[in-house]
């Protein structure tokens, strides 16, 4: 079977930190796929709130998630601060990717690169969205507010 392979972009204009909690471990005594998932979720929301935005309102315009990828690099351990980089990249006219750079904050070792490919949807009327062009533009020179 052939193995995914996520290349990351050189920069990436948001980070934020998550503790790996207990609930996070598995039997095996390291965080779980679907844990990381998780965080994944939570530092785009942070992200997106950094931005002005909410997954329920991008202009206006929800987001749903189409796929993700995972890519593990190491473990993580309870306690440990794991460093969520978040940018957004591969648009098209519907969607793009959230990419993630997950490291351990205390010394730098990757645990994990991943994606998420998501699309613009309309909730009150259960419709795939084109990508507002505002939230494009936003990303067009990495351009992220401060």
């Amino acid at each position: 079977m052939a193995r995914i392979k996520l290349d990351l972009p050189e920069h990436f204009p948001f980070a934020t930190e998550l503790r790996v909690r207990i609930t996070d471990v598995n039997y095996s005594g390291h965080m779980g796929n679907d844990s990381l998932l998780g965080l994944l979720h939570e530092a785009r929301v942070r992200f997106l709130k950094h931005c002005g935005f909410s997954e329920l309102n991008i202009c206006g315009i929800g987001l749903i998630m189409a796929d993700s990828a995972i890519v593990y690099k190491s473990e993580a351990f309870p306690g440990e601060r794991l460093e969520i980089a978040v940018t957004v990249t591969d648009f098209n006219s519907h969607g793009c990717d959230f990419v993630y750079r997950v490291t351990e904050k205390i010394s730098g070792r990757e645990v994990a690169r991943a994606k998420t490919g998501i699309v613009f949807f309309d909730y009150a009327r259960r419709v795939i969205q084109h990508v507002p062009p505002a939230f494009r533009e936003l990303f067009a020179a990495d351009a992220v507010p401060a």
